[in-house]
């Protein structure tokens, strides 16, 4: 059944076809399984890690804060942290290899700013 989405153009919403969105969303479930296949469970863990304490630590995140707190080895938090850099852009690290950004957040300043049930507040990344 066709239908309209809305778009926020600038301070304008804009209403249009849903026809280009519907198929660009098409097989997006078999796409994301073949995307997501390099993550191990620990890959998940870190990734969780950060995207949830990103908020409540007020800042970046550290390797081997990240390791403290899930248990794996620091030379094993490294390797995955630069899996998800490159495999998907899950994140972005700092020039000291801290966790800066990690989707949909980041420490950075951005316009889009968030804010939780929990009462954390950050930027949407």
């Amino acid at each position: 059944m066709p239908g309209t989405i809305l778009v926020g153009v600038g301070r304008e919403i804009l209403t249009e076809p849903d026809d280009a969105f519907r198929q660009s969303i098409k097989g997006l479930p078999e796409r994301m399984i073949s995307r997501l296949a390099f993550m191990t469970s620990h890959h998940h863990l870190v990734r969780d890690f950060v995207v949830r304490e990103m908020s409540r630590q007020k800042g970046t995140i550290t390797p081997l804060g990240i390791a403290k707190i899930t248990g794996l080895a620091l030379p094993e938090v490294l390797s995955i942290l630069s899996d998800l850099e490159r495999n998907l852009f899950f994140l972005v690290r700092d020039s000291e290899g801290n966790v800066a950004w990690a989707f949909p957040v980041t420490t950075s300043v951005t316009p889009h700013k968030l804010s939780f049930s929990t009462g954390e507040k950050i930027f949407g990344a």
